[in-house]
């Protein structure tokens, strides 16, 4: 699978991910959720995006990773989502326990709230090795100007938001600046919620789809976010393993280049 550099430390991540808002929290059978995580290592992928507002998702992650003997072949993200300082400390205490980590590869500060408070806090758990990169997150247009402020002024690793082919507000500004001030992208909502799919029912992939090792409409939406070249990790979020698998196809293969990717909008605009 492909694989982009981490702007303030060089490692690489594959550009397919996790993410486990509604997926892993739901009565979904065990075996099918340690299914898509097995499915997701033997594909190449690392990252699993969660967050203490996502139920049981993060002690599932917990269990079913240790369960399946793949605890250290993930990269692990996750969030604090509460005010106040020593709130703060708490919950993400809580989520290494559930997470069942000794060090978090990625906490972030959910949907930027109290983070000015939780930033400094970060700094200190990134110094004493508690986690190793630290970030912010939103996951609405409205938010990309305060990220932008944020990203600005402040040492951030990993800035997390949402992008799509038909929901482009970031290429305005936010990828660019994520870019120039070297910090990794995290894609949220990169299928629409699943408005997309809706939009494509029963219409076929363009011919010229194959010459990207497109095959299906899921590899058509996130190519053209992984072709922005600011786009560091993609986190769809799946408890279905071979949805999983077609996710995990859109990081190989052939990027599409900068016509290809207008051609792309063109295309499903008309539809």
């Amino acid at each position: 699978m492909l694989k982009r550099p981490i702007p303030s430390t060089q490692e690489t991540l594959p550009v397919i991910g996790l993410g486990t808002w509604q997926t892993f929290d739901v009565p979904a059978p065990t075996d099918r959720l340690q299914r898509t995580l097995e499915t997701m290592h033997q594909a190449g992928g690392t990252l699993i995006d969660s967050s203490p507002m996502y139920g049981r998702s993060e002690a599932r992650i917990g269990d079913l990773t240790t369960a399946a003997r793949l605890a250290d072949s993930f990269f692990y993200a996750t969030k604090v989502w509460t005010t106040g300082r020593e709130q703060g400390i708490r919950q993400m205490e809580e989520s290494r326990e559930r997470m069942q980590r000794e060090t978090i590869d990625l906490m972030q500060i959910h949907n930027l709230t109290d983070w000015q408070t939780h930033l400094q806090t970060l700094r200190e758990w990134k110094e004493s090795k508690k986690i190793r990169y630290l970030g912010i997150t939103h996951y609405t247009d409205s938010s990309h100007e305060m990220l932008e402020r944020i990203l600005a002024t402040e040492a951030i690793d990993f800035v997390q938001f949402n992008y799509s082919i038909l929901n482009r507000n970031a290429e305005k500004r936010l990828l660019s600046i994520a870019a120039d001030r070297g910090v990794a992208t995290l894609i949220n909502r990169p299928l629409g919620e699943g408005g997309l799919f809706a939009q494509v029912r029963n219409q076929p992939l363009p011919a010229w789809a194959a010459a990207y090792e497109m095959k299906s409409w899921g590899q058509f939406f996130l190519k053209y976010i992984v072709s922005h070249p600011a786009v560091t990790c993609v986190i769809p979020g799946t408890s279905d393993p071979d949805h999983l698998a077609d996710n995990m196809q859109a990081g190989f293969g052939p990027l599409p280049d900068e016509a290809t990717r207008k051609k792309m909008v063109d295309y499903l605009t008309a539809l």
